[in-house]
């Protein structure tokens, strides 16, 4: 699994507020999951060597069947990196049967000051080959999408 995936988007609010907003457990719970889903953690522990466990459900299973269930997608997310107002570095790991959504995926939130307000970069590595390209990338797109919406708001 050496394969790649990437987002990008210029969010209207400085690097703290979108930094607060990638670890803040009800933030992420309300903009991390793409159109189409909802998220629910289940625990909670923001510190390098910490993580969290996320479950990601479908609105429509139908449309997509889940990696965990027929509707639910979840992760475990270990935070291997934090380092303020700058990056969010995670590992995150699907519970799935499929061998397909094995292995770790590393996801590394880069912040940078734009201007008045951030440009967010998403690197997922090692991406699992059973995720297809153009929907994790929409998927990516959408999370970078409901970002801006919710730190722009405040």
């Amino acid at each position: 699994m050496d394969r790649i995936d990437r987002g990008s988007r210029v969010i209207e609010a400085p690097p703290a507020i979108v930094y607060k907003a990638l670890l803040d457990r009800e933030s992420l719970e309300t903009w991390l999951p793409p159109e189409g889903m909802r998220g629910r953690i289940e625990r909670w522990d923001p510190r390098p060597g910490g993580g969290f466990r996320m479950i990601l459900t479908y609105l429509d299973a139908s449309a997509a069947p889940g990696k965990s269930s027929d509707a639910t997608d979840v992760a475990d997310v270990g935070f291997t990196d934090l380092v303020p107002s700058e990056r969010v570095v995670q590992t995150a790991v699907f519970e799935a049967e499929d061998p397909a959504f094995a292995g770790t995926m590393t996801m590394t939130w880069q912040l940078t000051a734009a201007g008045d307000g951030t440009e967010v970069t998403v690197t997922a590595a090692d991406v699992p080959f059973g995720i297809g390209r153009a929907d994790h990338e929409a998927g990516i797109a959408s999370s970078l999408a409901n970002l801006a919406s919710f730190v722009e708001a405040r």
